[in-house]
């Protein structure tokens, strides 16, 4: 019995740990996306400079999930459980780096003051932040039919970033003096759809979670 507790003592204290992660990573999506609007050089310093903070978090959280299964060897859902949490703790540190790229990408485009044309990426960025609640609550409720709703919103994502291609390619074909800062704002729009990606990676890690079953391949 008190192998038993001390078991699910340890697996509340991993899952406590992973949504720290998650509203760490929630966090800095949301900054970027003000930092975005504003541009305003401290908020992008500061979303790279507190990368660490989520790569040690997520190093953290592994640790904690390979101790549970060498010392207690899960089974069944329990062991499902400690794997998706080890596969979705990866999705979220890539999803910060994305994060941190964005804001790299933010810094470069400033520094070309003379360009007028500009995308709109807020209504791109609502739909990620829509996945990324989506993908959190669907773990935290073990909810598939929630985690599906995150496909849908995907490929709104898609088509978003296919709009952003066809609006730069024809910038540059106008403006190709300013190509290094149209580039870079077209590659946000690619930053943007990676970040969906990795959400659709949770969403799918968590039917898996609670039905059994592989659905990676069949939702693309």
């Amino acid at each position: 019995m008190a192998h038993h507790l001390t078991f699910h003592r340890e697996i509340d204290k991993v899952k406590q740990k992973f949504m720290v992660l998650g509203s760490m990573v929630e966090d800095r999506l949301q900054k970027a996306s003000l930092a975005m609007q504003s541009r305003d050089p401290d908020l992008l310093q500061e979303i790279i400079s507190s990368d660490w903070e989520i790569d040690e978090m997520e190093i953290e959280v592994e640790e904690e999930c390979l101790k549970i299964l060498a010392l207690h060897q899960p089974v069944a859902s329990d062991l499902r459980l400690l794997i998706a949490i080890i596969k979705i703790n990866n999705e979220l540190e890539r999803i910060a780096d994305n994060a941190v790229n964005i804001a790299k990408r933010i810094q470069t485009i400033s520094k070309d003051s003379s360009l007028e044309f500009t995308i709109d990426y807020q209504p791109m960025f609502g739909m990620v932040l829509s996945m990324f609640k989506l993908g959190l609550d669907s773990l935290v409720t073990e909810n598939a039919d929630l985690a599906r709703r995150v496909f849908v919103e995907d490929e709104l994502v898609n088509q978003l970033r296919n709009q952003a291609y066809r609006d730069v390619t024809r910038e540059l074909n106008t403006e190709p003096g300013h190509a290094k800062c149209l580039v870079n704002l077209y590659l946000l729009a690619r930053h943007l759809e990676r970040i969906g990606d990795r959400i659709k990676n949770i969403a799918e890690e968590v039917i898996y979670l609670v039905e059994g079953k592989i659905v990676r391949g069949e939702m693309n």
